[in-house]
């Protein structure tokens, strides 16, 4: 990490698709080590932020970085060049992302998923790999089902096993699309713990959530996005106790 630097930073950030513009002019920062919740109606644009981090879209006006390089792209003099994607996928490897759908291979079993990134991505030692995926379903309470498959996990299980895939590539900044929405609610609390601990051990974190509780207590900053704009931002207990807009105050009174 470049000290002193933002770990993400996005300004007049842009993005449509065809006529429709998501996300219209968005500048955010968070910091290293720092957990940042965002909540937000369906449709205002949150997913899309977050895939445009990672560059699994790409944007189209504004600029965004990560550990103060540029996502996607290289400047050269006043222009911007868009990467190769090798050079892309190089990049983004280094950024851990977890989906509301688990997306687990169905033919792996937890620790052939865990191992599968770092072995084909970076050609790691398979002995070494091994050992940190063990070492990472331990980490996430689930040190003796390596050899289940998928089906034979609950679905708290296996956002768990993905928690810790995204992991085993030792990742700088950890991307959460509403990682509970998917999840029965008697499941939610066991995959929240685990998101606890990454930030009690100081992992930078991006949550897209309805969890106000977790915003409450783990979050640093709490975003609320709306049609493609971030109306609202400050600490989470503040902006859920205090709202200043009319549009945050709506929202907070159906979720909470």
């Amino acid at each position: 990490m470049t000290a002193g630097v933002p770990m993400v930073r996005a300004w007049g950030l842009r993005k449509s698709f065809g006529r429709v513009e998501v996300l219209r002019g968005i500048d955010f920062e968070v910091q290293p080590g720092e957990v940042s919740c965002i909540l937000g109606p369906s449709g205002s644009g949150k997913s899309t932020f977050l895939r445009c981090i990672n560059h699994l879209e790409k944007i189209n006006a504004g600029e965004l970085s990560v550990d103060g390089e540029l996502v996607g792209y290289v400047r050269k003099g006043e222009n911007l060049h868009e990467l190769k994607e090798n050079e892309v996928a190089k990049k983004r490897a280094e950024i851990g992302m977890v989906f509301q759908r688990f997306n687990l291979f169905p033919h792996m079993t937890a620790l052939g998923n865990i191992m599968e990134g770092p072995l084909t991505v970076r050609g790691e030692s398979k002995k070494v790999v091994r050992e940190r995926a063990q070492a990472l379903l331990e980490r996430v309470g689930l040190g003796d089902r390596g050899d289940a498959y998928p089906m034979q996990l609950s679905g708290g299980q296996q956002q768990r096993v993905a928690i810790a895939r995204a992991l085993a590539m030792e990742p700088k900044l950890m991307l959460f699309d509403e990682p509970t929405s998917a999840l029965d609610p008697e499941l939610v609390g066991e995959v929240l713990d685990v998101m606890r601990g990454l930030a009690k051990d100081g992992m930078t974190m991006i949550v897209v959530t309805h969890e106000i509780g977790f915003a409450r207590e783990v979050g640093d900053t709490l975003v609320f996005m709306d049609e493609g704009v971030i109306v609202e931002s400050g600490d989470p207990r503040e902006v859920i106790a205090n709202p200043r807009h009319e549009r945050t105050k709506a929202f907070l009174s159906k979720v909470l």
